[in-house]
């Protein structure tokens, strides 16, 4: 039993000091040199020779040394981190701004925290305040589809947290936000159906107050304007989760085609809106084009294989995610605290299937 005993906690210790992560004093003893030459020689200061430097990043690669990533954000004050707040990442549109983040972020040195609200307002508040605990260095954010109330962010960005907002943004704060062009992408959209033939043109959208919905809204009641078309506020239908509630689109597309001068097309302002409502037209027996045509906002890949298939208004949201991300870099990168800021507007395109 004793020897058991001995044996496990050999193995304890073994696997302790297996695991132990290499230090530049190790590093230092075991090559002879003083921690400050090693530290030097791993920062390929120009104090140090060239063959100083090759002996040490060779034996440091060698053995798999690898810097403390605490010690380097306590020296740099900066934890090589970046946070990242949208609706959910199963939307086409958030999946693609999220691998153009990730494509700008690691390329510098940075980690991203990926963190879901599901369109939810506490939930935002919540994943906002914990990520800022974290120390992450900046912020990418895309409000629920609840928020109202940006205070939660505001403080933050008060006490100097870089912020940039993308996709759906909060115009009181004043910092770099990066969009698509959703008053054209729109208006292009429901152009679209007025020269496909339709002149009873419903909307549906998320809720009323997100700043994606009043710019889309605005596109779609100015090619109505334009083409002599009433604007008829019982065509409008909001969804305040944005999709995320089967129910919500099916209650809404209810209200459309029982009303007495039903719409004969829709145009749906949101990627869950837009795949969501042709799951719905499917289960109430609502055949496209001939009972109701559809065109809406769309990044999915997958919808050709819809049947029927939608056209949709596609946003680039890789390059948003990107250029997004360079914002922030630039912010937490600065030497200088940054007064000016901009808002990018990207074009859209309309996939007409």
């Amino acid at each position: 039993m004793k020897n058991t005993f001995k044996i496990a906690s050999y193995l304890i210790i073994l696997v302790y000091y297996m695991f132990e992560p290499v230090t530049i004093k190790d590093i230092a003893k075991a090559l002879g040199l003083s921690t400050s030459t090693v530290s030097r020689a791993l920062r390929d200061t120009y104090e140090i020779s060239p063959a100083t430097k090759k002996l040490v990043t060779d034996y440091a690669k060698e053995i798999g040394y690898k810097p403390n990533p605490i010690a380097l954000s306590l020296k740099e004050r900066r934890s090589k981190s970046i946070g990242v707040v949208v609706s959910e990442v199963a939307n086409s549109y958030f999946s693609q701004a999220v691998n153009g983040i990730e494509s700008i972020a690691y390329d510098k040195g940075y980690h991203v925290i990926i963190s879901q609200t599901h369109e939810s307002y506490e939930r935002e508040v919540i994943n906002v305040n914990h990520l800022a605990s974290r120390s992450v260095d900046g912020l990418l954010i895309s409000l629920s589809s609840q928020t109202e109330d940006v205070s939660h962010i505001k403080s933050l960005h008060d006490k100097g947290m870089p912020i940039v907002f993308f996709d759906r943004v909060a115009d009181e704060i004043i910092t770099d936000k990066v969009i698509a062009d959703n008053e054209k992408g729109a208006y292009n959209a429901t152009v679209h159906l007025i020269k496909s033939g339709y002149k009873k043109i419903a909307h549906l959208t998320s809720s009323s107050h997100l700043s994606i919905s009043i710019e889309r809204l605005t596109g779609y009641k100015k090619a109505l304007a334009d083409h002599g078309i009433a604007f008829r506020e019982d065509y409008v239908k909001f969804c305040p989760h944005g999709g995320m509630l089967y129910e919500e689109t099916e209650t809404a597309i209810k209200q459309l085609v029982a009303l007495k001068d039903k719409p004969d097309a829709i145009f749906v302002a949101g990627d869950r809106l837009s795949t969501g409502c042709l799951s719905v037209f499917k289960n109430l027996n609502i055949e496209v084009p001939k009972d109701m045509a559809i065109a809406g906002f769309s990044n999915s890949d997958v919808l050709d294989l819809f049947n029927p298939s939608l056209t949709s208004v596609r946003q680039p949201a890789y390059e948003i995610g990107q250029l997004a991300t360079e914002m922030l870099l630039r912010l937490i990168e600065a030497k200088y605290p940054i007064e000016e800021f901009e808002k990018k507007v990207l074009d859209t395109s309309l996939f007409v299937r």
